[in-house]
């Protein structure tokens, strides 16, 4: 299926599961999709890594579900984006991860 075929399916959901956060990270790091994302490395992810997991910690911290599930939301976006780096280079993928 063609990237742009992705986009498609991806914009009639109405609600999304993992497996279309795979796909929209993969749709942001093609060629039809994002610059600042394709230019992005492990290194130059790492600090918002780090802010994502405190944003956790404080959700947690402040008995606060609704911010909870959103926070755990951006650290599983960061994994798969960590995830589609390395399968890009040859290395593992998200279902390695899992």
């Amino acid at each position: 299926m063609s990237v742009e075929e992705k986009i498609k399916l991806l914009l009639e959901k109405d609600s999304y599961d993992f497996d279309d956060l795979v796909t929209v990270v993969e749709v942001l790091r093609s060629d039809v999709g994002c610059p600042w994302d394709r230019e992005q490395d492990h290194k130059s992810l790492r600090k918002g890594f780090i802010e994502e997991t405190y944003e956790v910690i404080e959700a947690i911290d402040t008995s606060d579900p609704v911010l909870l599930r959103e926070e755990l939301g951006d650290v599983m976006l960061q994994i798969v984006f960590h995830a589609r780096m390395e399968e890009e280079s040859g290395g593992f993928n998200v279902n390695d991860v899992c």
